[in-house]
C-alpha cells in the first residue's frame, strides 16, 4: 500500500507539473539553448578580440606580424595611424593596439633589441588578461622565425614535448558544456521539489492530503521520485542530443554509470530542496533562499574553479556538500572515462549525505505538516 501511494502521489507531481508552463520552459531551456551558450561564449577565454596596428616600420617582418592576428581568437587587425589610436582605445572600438616602431626589422637583424608597444584596454578583463599573452607568444613566434632566416638564432637547452590529455585541442566547449549539465542538475532538482511543495501550500493541496490515509514519507518521497525522474531525463537528452550531438563533444566514459551517480545526487539534492521549501513560506522568499544557497554550491564545489585554489577551509567544509563528490564523479566519468572502481568513494559520499539530508527533511516536513493539521 505504501508503494502505491508513493508511486500515484509521484503521478500527481508529474501532471501538476506537466500543467505548469513556466517550470516546463525553465527545464526545456536549461538543458538546451542555456548548454549551447556557457559552451560558445565562455567570458574567460579569447574569442574575436578586436585589434588594431600601426605598422611604421612597413617592412616584411611587420607585415607578416600582421597577418599572424587570425580569427578566431581575433578579429582581423585594422591597420591606423598613431594618431588614430588613443581614439579607438577611448571608443572602445579596439581592445589592443600594437605599435611597431620604424626601422624595427633594421634593428632586429642588427642585433638589437626593439621595442614593440602594445596598449591595452584593461575595462575588457577576461580578454586583457588572456589576449596580451596570446599577442606576446605571436609576436614572438613570428619573430623567432623570421630571424633564424638570417642569423643564427641560440637553441633552448631543454625542450618541452607537451602532451595534452583528455582535451587535445584544449577546446573550452568541452569543459563549458558538461560543467553546465551539471550545474543545472543540481539547480534544477532543488527548484522543482522546493516549488512543488510550496504550490502545494499555496493552492490548499496539502489540506486535501492529510485527510487521505498518506503519511508525510510517502508524500515526500514521492515528490523526490517524480521531480528527479524529470531531471535525471532531461540530463540524459541534453548529454546525448545537446552534449554530444549539438556540440560535437566527446564523452569518454559510461552514459550508464554517470546517470547512476546522478540518479544519487538527485537523491541528496531533491531532499535539499524539500528542506528548502519547508523553511520558506512563499515561492519569492523561496528564491531568496534559494539565491543564498546554490550559489555558493556552484562557485566551491569545483565546477567553476579548481579546489585545489581555495582555502584549505573551504575544501574541507564543501566536502558535506553532495554537488562537490558529483563535480568530482562526473569529471572522472566523462573526461577521463573512469569507471566505478575509480569512483566509488564519490558514490558512497554523495549517498551518506543524501541520507542525512534526507532526514533532516523528512523530520522538517513532519513538523511542517503537523502544524498545518
Amino acid at each position: 500500500m505504501r508503494l502505491a501511494n508513493i508511486f500515484h502521489l509521484g503521478v500527481k507531481e508529474l501532471r501538476s507539473l506537466a500543467r505548469d508552463p513556466i517550470m516546463l520552459v525553465l527545464i526545456v531551456y536549461a538543458f538546451s539553448v542555456s548548454i549551447y551558450t556557457r559552451a560558445t561564449a565562455m567570458p574567460e577565454t579569447l574569442n574575436k578580440a578586436s585589434i588594431a596596428v600601426v605598422n611604421e616600420d612597413r617592412s616584411p617582418l611587420s607585415w607578416r606580424i600582421v597577418g599572424a592576428f587570425y580569427p578566431h581568437y581575433f578579429l582581423p587587425p585594422e591597420l591606423i595611424d598613431q594618431a588614430e589610436m588613443d581614439a579607438r582605445l577611448d571608443t572602445g572600438l579596439a581592445t589592443f593596439a600594437l605599435d611597431i616602431p620604424p626601422e624595427f626589422q633594421r634593428d632586429l637583424l642588427a642585433g638589437r633589441r626593439p621595442t614593440l608597444q602594445l596598449n591595452v584596454d584593461a575595462t575588457r578583463m577576461s580578454q586583457a588578461f588572456s589576449g596580451s599573452g596570446y599577442i606576446q607568444t605571436i609576436v614572438t613566434g613570428e619573430v623567432r622565425a623570421f630571424a633564424q632566416r638570417y642569423r643564427d638564432v641560440p637553441r633552448q637547452p631543454v625542450d618541452l614535448a607537451l602532451r595534452v590529455r583528455f582535451n587535445p585541442q584544449l577546446d573550452k566547449s568541452w569543459f563549458g558544456a558538461i560543467m553546465q549539465v551539471i550545474n543545472h542538475v543540481t539547480m534544477l532538482s532543488i527548484v522543482l521539489t522546493g516549488a512543488a511543495l510550496i504550490r502545494e501550500r499555496e493552492h490548499g493541496t496539502v489540506e486535501h492530503l492529510l485527510v487521505m490515509p498518506v503519511t508525510p514519507f510517502e508524500m515526500m518521497t514521492s515528490k523526490v521520485w517524480a521531480m528527479g525522474l524529470v531531471v535525471l531525463g532531461a540530463t540524459a537528452f541534453a548529454l546525448i542530443a545537446v552534449v554530444q550531438g549539438w556540440l560535437s563533444v566527446p564523452i569518454q566514459g559510461s552514459l550508464v554509470l554517470f546517470l547512476a551517480g546522478t540518479a544519487l545526487h538527485l537523491f541528496a539534492t531533491t531532499s535539499m530542496g524539500i528542506f528548502l521549501g519547508t523553511v520558506a513560506r512563499s515561492m519569492p522568499q523561496f528564491g531568496l533562499l534559494l539565491i543564498l544557497v546554490f550559489l555558493p554550491l556552484q562557485m566551491l564545489s569545483g565546477s567553476t574553479t579548481p579546489r585545489e585554489s581555495m582555502p584549505e577551509i573551504v575544501q574541507y567544509l564543501m566536502l558535506g556538500a553532495p554537488n562537490t563528490h558529483f563535480v568530482m564523479l562526473a569529471q572522472a566519468i566523462l573526461y577521463r572515462g573512469a569507471g566505478f572502481g575509480i569512483v566509488w568513494p564519490q558514490f558512497l559520499a554523495i549517498a551518506a549525505i543524501g541520507a542525512v539530508l534526507f532526514s533532516l527533511a523528512l523530520a522538517r516536513f513532519r513538523k511542517t505538516i503537523g502544524a498545518m493539521a
